[in-house]
């Protein structure tokens, strides 16, 4: 039998979304205000979510108090309170868009998690809009 765990976290960030392939125009027309080029911000909800089987022994899929050190290890130290752009060098040549964003969450958060566990990242860039991804 498998259960899964959900961790919820927080962390701001500023981002501009640009293809430097494309014109000026392009960008503007494509992404509108989130081409701004003097960067905007979005104070991100994150849901980190574990299924697998429970330990038999510790009754834990796993230590709550673990997994919050991990993600506050490989992402708020990381982006909280950067601009995504220019200080992380995930997103050096890789545009910051929310589903970009899960996807590197999730492959830093994947290398530090048991194989036998499966996870899935849910990035709330707004209220009303969010991305998840599982590696899928």
């Amino acid at each position: 039998m498998k259960v899964s765990v959900t961790r919820k976290e927080h962390f701001n960030a500023a981002h501009r979304l640009h293809v430097p392939d494309w014109s000026e125009e392009q960008n503007r027309e494509f992404f509108g205000l989130c081409n701004n080029k003097n960067f905007h911000g979005h104070n991100y909800t994150l849901y980190v979510k574990v299924t697998g089987a429970v330990d038999p022994v510790s009754g834990y899929l796993v230590d709550l108090k673990w997994l919050s050190e991990i993600i506050k290890l490989e992402v708020k130290e990381r982006f909280d309170h950067r601009n995504l752009n220019l200080d992380c060098d995930e997103f050096k040549n890789l545009n910051p868009t929310a589903e970009n964003i899960s996807m590197v969450i999730w492959k830093l958060l994947r290398k530090r998690l048991p194989e036998h566990l499966d996870l899935k990242i849910t990035l709330y860039e707004t209220e009303r809009n969010s991305v998840e991804f599982s590696g899928e």
